[in-house]
């Protein structure tokens, strides 16, 4: 999984696999779900995030840093 930024457009996409979108469906306002060509997610897209979170307030942890908070 991969979770990117891009204020220049103020997007957050949180890819959850590797593959090609074929097609997409409007979760609600500004969340978009991007499906492959089975059906399957890939990848969720949030536009004017900002306006959802307060980025600064994420925090995404790797898995070297979960085992060493426990």
């Amino acid at each position: 999984m991969k979770i990117k930024y891009s204020s220049d457009v103020d997007i957050l996409l949180i890819e959850l696999r590797d593959g090609t979108p074929a097609d997409s469906i409007d979760i609600k306002e500004g969340v978009i779900l991007h499906l492959d060509g089975e059906g399957l997610p890939l990848e969720i897209e949030i536009l004017d995030a900002s306006k959802l979170a307060m980025l600064k307030e994420i925090s995404i942890l790797t898995p070297m840093e979960m085992a060493i908070s426990k």
